[in-house]
């Protein structure tokens, strides 16, 4: 049986770039955008738990955040996970609702977050060559098994190669882009 998985290996480079995607969308760019509080967590009901299932989170406006707690009982708790969470935000209540301006980005801010967003590009393309190499190791071990010739060897190599580079291309534009976004706020 042979080890080498050609759909394995993009599915697994795919989801590097899609985990980078995620990373990057948490990343403020000073601009309202409701994926900056899915790291938050509150202390409701005896555990902790995401905001998504403990309020609605919304942006009513460009630069304002909306956060609509279900059960009133939980406010406070809510209001303290946001504050913990050290995304530097000023949570306001107001009624069963808490709202969340978002600052403007200082010039410093802006060059940390955009530093932030290559550290995820490079910790995503890292992944992408991990693939590689156990997609490398797979195909010599086909061909030391016989699976396959020195030749298909080498041709699917080439193969895992540009699938390499192609997904190495994808984290760069995409990681570019968010840079971009951040230092043009």
């Amino acid at each position: 049986m042979a080890k080498y998985d050609h759909s394995d290996i993009d599915r697994r480079m795919t989801g590097a770039v899609e985990s980078l995607k995620s990373d990057l969308a948490g990343l403020r760019t000073g601009r309202a955008n409701t994926t900056l509080l899915d790291p938050v967590h509150a202390e409701v009901y005896g555990a902790m738990m995401p905001l998504n299932q403990v309020a609605t989170v919304s942006a009513p406006e460009p630069r304002m955040l909306s956060v609509q707690v279900w059960d009133k009982a939980n406010l406070s708790a809510v209001e303290k996970g946001i504050a913990k969470a050290g995304l530097g935000l000023n949570p306001m209540i107001d009624g069963q609702t808490i709202r969340l301006p978002i600052p403007d980005l200082t010039e410093e801010r802006r060059k940390e977050l955009a530093k932030l967003a290559g550290q995820y590009a490079e910790k995503a393309k890292i992944a992408i060559r991990n693939v590689r190499r156990d997609g490398m190791e797979a195909l010599k071990e086909d061909e030391k098994k016989k699976d396959i010739s020195e030749d298909d060897r080498k041709r699917l190599e080439e193969d895992v190669q540009k699938l390499t580079d192609k997904h190495v291309a994808e984290a760069d534009r995409v990681s570019e882009a968010k840079e971009k976004e951040i230092m043009t706020q």
